[in-house]
């Protein structure tokens, strides 16, 4: 069993940046790819942005040149730098994780809120 905590939400104003973190417990998290997803109020889930277990990443087009994903396999973390926010990336941002043959896990969200 894998489980996912996130930390790093907040208020921030548009044109700001924050960074979000997700730390997980289990001895695989290596053969895992992980994943931040985001659900805005009224909205249906969506993923913002993917990375394989040997690093490979690829990003929705609303948030590409603007935020990065990167994991660390020996901290067993899995970060989202988020530059140039805008209002329409206010949403409860969830972490994510799946490998073949295995149930995919869910952590419990952190809200990032851009207002000014």
């Amino acid at each position: 069993q894998v489980q996912l905590v996130e930390s790093g939400g907040g208020l921030v104003q548009p044109g700001g940046s924050l960074r979000l973190s997700c730390a997980a417990s289990g001895n695989d998290f290596n053969f895992y790819a992980m994943g931040w997803y985001r659900q805005a109020p009224g909205k249906q889930r969506e993923l913002v942005a993917h990375i394989t277990n040997t690093g490979g990443a690829g990003y929705a087009d609303s948030v590409k040149g603007r935020f990065t994903i990167s994991r660390d396999n020996a901290k067993n973390t899995v970060d989202l730098q988020m530059n140039s926010l805008q209002r329409e990336d206010t949403a409860v941002y969830y972490c994510h994780a799946v490998k073949i043959g295995r149930p995919e896990y869910w952590g419990q969200g952190t809200q990032v809120t851009v207002s000014s």
